[in-house]
């Protein structure tokens, strides 16, 4: 697979200014498929300086306008689906169905949803005696991670656009071809050269480049609550602005009067996607004292569904794989049940981790605590509403969910008492235009939709 050799840095391919590179492995047959410059301060700041200078032709381009460039990305975006499809499975190990539908088909739907968006936002705004001005932040820092590659970026870059930033992009190390072919088509879209800028790299060395420079007005970060806070501290001291989606440890709450076998098998389903590498998955299925073994014998039954290397692909580096299986051996010494899967691999090569269930999981369990960002499912029993309520908001985090009841009123009752940033009610859909984002420690601030728009926006208002 063709990867560049340089960084993409006002609007075209530069040299990187140091030598040393990244490798790229799939992580489903453990080779190394290409290499890309390490990013140094110096990249940083070339990248940053180009964002600048740009910023203040592109902040005055008239919103029609920048719709126009983001709609024709979107449509760059759709027309290499295939091609991106095709390297996110290559880097990233996704399945290429998923890869098709979700990591090359949702960022063209978010893509096209801030096309409309910047054409019809009010960004004057009449109040009283008072005008005000939405204004765009400046120069946005994007540091992007490894498990929706696309998608993420797009959640940033998109309405950055939209708003009138400028955008310096730092990709995970482990997928950044997909970020390459991003840069490719913005170059494509016609976006003005200096607009969209890409340093690839590791995130100690690039990313707090990006996260410490002097001339970068917001970042916007995606990945881990640790690292979160480390941005949050570098943020803090410059006072810049942050926005944070961080981890998640999301409740799925089926209440005695649902369909028991259809919330079991979509919460089996919404944890094995992406091979359980997502912030928002539901990884705590609480299901009420009286129902308890039969959801267990469900999920057992649905999770056997999930072959390793067909329909659940591996998890994205050594590391991870380690840090899984690590999780998994920890909830068996504390005390949980294994009614599927286990620590062992399910194959000899790639990163695979088997699909496990766990039953006789407690609250206090480092498994219903800890994210452990892999195909691993807790079982939790609890005795009645008050009860399910204390335990779905009893961790540090607080970014997704579902409930599950006979009728959507039920739901959304309970829906409203937990502590957490989305909710799916009785297998919701993904909305695009809805804001996603957590409470505590899921982090700060919001994406997609006009909530997303607002981060990349400043206020100001004239009095006459």
């Amino acid at each position: 697979m063709k990867a560049h050799d340089g960084m993409y840095i006002g609007g075209a391919w530069r040299p990187a200014a140091g030598r040393d590179t990244v490798a790229v492995v799939n992580p489903a047959d453990e080779q190394v498929i290409a290499h890309v410059p390490a990013g140094t301060a110096e990249d940083v700041d070339a990248a940053v300086r180009a964002a600048r200078a740009a910023f203040p032709g592109w902040a005055a381009t008239p919103p029609a306008e920048r719709a126009a460039r983001i709609g024709a990305l979107r449509d760059v975006l759709a027309a290499r689906k295939d091609e991106i499809a095709e390297t996110v499975t290559a880097e990233l190990g996704s399945p290429l169905p998923m890869s098709q539908m979700v990591h090359a088909g949702v960022p063209v739907l978010v893509a096209g949803s801030y096309a409309e968006l910047a054409a019809t936002y009010a960004f004057e705004q009449r109040h009283g005696n008072s005008t005000v001005f939405l204004e765009p932040v400046g120069v946005v820092g994007a540091i992007t991670p490894w498990n929706y590659p696309l998608h993420q970026i797009v959640a940033k870059v998109a309405p950055a656009l939209a708003a009138g930033c400028t955008v310096v992009l730092k990709p995970a190390e482990d997928t950044p071809l997909t970020a390459q072919l991003f840069a490719e088509a913005t170059e494509e879209a016609g976006l003005p050269a200096g607009v969209f800028n890409l340093v690839t790299g590791l995130g100690p060395v690039a990313g707090q480049a990006l996260a410490a420079h002097e001339d970068v007005d917001l970042v916007s970060f995606t990945g881990s609550t640790a690292v979160g806070r480390q941005i949050g501290a570098t943020a803090g001291g410059a006072i810049k602005r942050v926005a944070l989606e961080l981890g998640g440890k999301s409740a799925n709450v089926i209440l005695p009067s649902a369909d028991l076998a259809k919330a079991v098998n979509v919460g089996i389903a919404n944890v094995m996607s992406n091979s359980g590498q997502t912030c928002s998955a539901w990884t705590r299925m609480l299901v009420d004292a009286e129902r308890y073994e039969e959801a267990v014998t469900l999920a057992a039954a649905a999770v056997a569904k999930y072959v390793p290397g067909e329909r659940v692909g591996p998890l994205v580096n050594a590391k991870q794989q380690t840090r899984v299986r690590g999780y998994i051996e920890k909830g068996i010494e504390e005390g949980a049940r294994v009614v599927a899967g286990g620590p062992e691999a399910p194959l000899a090569t790639g990163y695979y981790v088997s699909p496990t269930v766990f039953a006789d999981v407690t609250p206090e369990m480092t498994i219903a605590q800890e994210e452990i960002f892999g195909p691993v499912v807790s079982i939790l029993k609890y005795e009645d509403e008050a009860d399910a309520l204390r335990i779905a908001n009893g961790t540090v985090y607080g970014l997704a969910g579902a409930v599950w009841a006979a009728d959507d009123a039920e739901a959304v009752a309970f829906a409203r008492r937990m502590d957490t940033g989305q909710v799916d009610i009785n297998g919701g859909r993904f909305n695009p235009l809805a804001p996603f984002g957590g409470y505590k420690q899921s982090g700060v601030g919001r994406e997609l939709g006009e909530h997303g728009l607002a981060e990349y926006l400043q206020t100001k208002s004239l009095q006459f």
